[in-house]
């Protein structure tokens, strides 16, 4: 069991050179298949009482593997370590109150620290608050960040001892064995991923057992990287060779891959990834399959992985320096309020620090103070709005710690932490062509965004039909809100669906609400052939759904979801 302190440990800002990464080879690999929880519902799996279900980096830079050929970290001016605050094993991290009126925000003060980061291009970054009630300033200058700024690999600050005339002379060295990371400067080839895909065959029986001896050789040889990740790493395990898995499936779509590793890498800032964390990593990923892939396992094998792994890391750390240019790892986000819609749905509104840049449809991850180090996606709720306020759609799931959390103990005053806006299911105003918008549950809440963009920007001739799905009345707590958009806006039609309780009853008819499961509600509504569609909601909704559109002629490429999963956390 970790020690509080541990918990306590609050990620810092980290930002990686990509210069220091040799040129990035063609190389054709397989494609990425998104498979996952839905970005909008936090859905995790059921996990001990006593330990929360976890995210983080899939590695300290998360798709990893093998190591980056010979890479020159980044020169910085650290401080030293501040002590840590000292908390005794057994006290809980502590947490105010919730404040019974929202408090007054200090006014605009620039960060003690400038952002280690230059920004060369954008507006400069100036938070607008440096501290609120419910948590403890993490940003630039404070004491976490600078603390895991200084010798992230276990280096030391002075240089080494230089040998004594006196010493004699040191016993002759046997012959070193061949340099394989030599051949990892060469592109993979079809063979290296052949190869890959062997040597994880043979892992896949006993992936638990390797994953595991891949953290501990990391966290043994290199305890500075623990604090990277979360306390609890039962569900991290899983991640990592469901990410290695996706990589090695990858082919014929170099560009796809590298969109999939670009948003990896930026969305990895927030966990304090730095360029130096990669070389280690990918040595230590390499020594667990050596031990885990038996027969498998050969030079040829080990250089493919160290080929692979070299053009992964150098285009997710050249995405992470693009990113740093012009903008922080994270946002802070102070809840200004919070709608109770139903005993387990909220709507938070949270203002950001600074500007934040999303569009309509898109997703972030979300912190809360109470669960360091543990992200979820939560979709926005509305499009961009001029005040610069973001909403999002939260229901507390079982087992959610953050959701929960947001619903249940997050008040105005409260400040949150938010990762960079990912996903694709945005608006193509060029198009023009009809809509389909299926939402369940809080899915609803990123098409709700879809609409008001519509709505604000014009619908240009196109017809909008919007299927809004839910087990109990409650849940459908945007109906009546779109329906009153609808009735402002010819081109848009509102649909409710009632599956549980109460559905075909005369009470539901008097409310014009379809019965059934929203997927067949919406194929006796069908053909849907030439409308583009987007789906929100449950996963398994979202592929029902997909599979309805597809036999009703849809064409795949027009039905749009974002079933990410949490490789990307995202």
């Amino acid at each position: 069991m970790k020690s509080r302190r541990t918990l306590l440990v609050r990620t810092g800002h980290g930002s990686a050179a990509a210069s220091a990464v040799p040129g990035l080879p063609d190389v054709v690999l397989d494609a990425v298949t998104d498979a996952a929880p839905d970005p909008v519902v936090d859905m995790v799996p059921p996990v001990p009482p006593d330990l929360p279900p976890v995210t983080g980096p899939v590695l300290p830079g998360p798709l990893v593997l093998g190591p980056v050929a010979p890479v020159v970290p980044v020169q910085s001016v650290r401080p030293a370590i501040p002590a840590p605050p000292s908390v005794p094993p057994s006290v809980p991290p502590v947490v105010p109150p919730r404040p019974v009126e929202p408090p007054a925000v200090p006014p605009v003060a620039p960060p003690a620290v400038p952002v280690a980061v230059p920004v060369t291009a954008g507006p400069a970054i100036e938070p607008l608050f440096t501290s609120a009630p419910g948590l403890n300033w993490a940003g630039p200058g404070d004491q976490w960040s600078r603390a895991w700024a200084l010798r992230t690999l276990g280096g030391t600050d002075s240089p080494p001892a230089s040998p004594s005339a006196d010493a004699p002379d040191p016993a002759p060295e046997p012959a070193p064995a061949p340099d394989l990371r030599a051949d990892a400067e060469q592109p993979p080839t079809a063979r290296d991923i052949e190869l890959i895909r062997t040597s994880l065959a043979v892992v896949e029986p006993v992936a638990d057992r390797a994953t595991a001896h891949f953290y501990a050789l990391i966290f043994l040889g290199h305890p500075e990287i623990r604090a990277l990740f979360p306390a609890a790493m039962d569900v991290q395990r899983d991640r990592l060779f469901r990410a290695l898995l996706t990589a090695a499936r990858s082919a014929g779509d170099p560009d796809g891959l590298r969109a999939y590793l670009s948003a990896l890498g930026r969305g990895h800032r927030r966990y304090g990834t730095l360029t130096d964390h990669y070389g280690p990593v990918g040595e230590c990923l390499v020594a667990a399959l050596a031990k885990y892939a038996g027969s498998r396992w050969n030079a040829e094998t080990e250089r493919a992985w160290r080929r692979v792994y070299r053009l992964v890391s150098s285009i997710m750390i050249e995405a992470a320096e693009e990113s740093a240019r012009t903008s922080p790892p994270w946002w802070q986000g102070e809840v200004v309020a919070h709608e109770r819609r139903t005993p387990d749905l909220a709507v938070l509104t949270v203002r950001p620090d600074q500007a934040y840049p999303y569009r309509a449809g898109q997703y972030t991850s979300l912190e809360t103070p109470w669960w360091p180090r543990v992200w979820r996606h939560f979709s926005f709720a509305s499009a961009p709005r001029p005040d610069g306020l973001l909403t999002f759609h939260v229901k507390a799931v079982q087992a959610g710690w953050v959701s929960n959390a947001l619903v249940h103990r997050a008040a105005p005053g409260d400040v949150l932490r938010l990762g960079p806006a990912a996903g694709g299911m945005t608006l193509d105003h060029a198009a023009g062509t009809d809509l389909l918008l299926v939402g369940g549950g809080t899915g609803i809440a990123p098409l709700r965004a879809l609409v008001e963009e519509l709505a604000e920007h014009g619908a240009a001739g196109r017809a909008v039909e919007v299927f809004h799905g839910a087990r109990t009345p409650a849940e459908l707590y945007e109906l009546a809100g779109l329906r009153e958009l609808a009735g402002r806006h010819r081109w848009l039609t509102v649909r409710g669906v009632l599956s549980g309780p109460g559905a075909g009853t005369a009470e539901a008819a008097a409310a014009a609400l379809l019965a059934g499961e929203l997927p067949e509600a919406v194929a006796r509504f069908g053909p849907w052939t030439g409308r583009t569609a987007y789906l929100a909601g449950p996963p398994a909704m979202v592929r029902r759904a997909s599979g309805v559109l597809l036999r009703s002629g849809v064409p795949a490429e027009r039905i749009r979801h974002d079933l990410v999963g949490d490789l990307a956390a995202p």
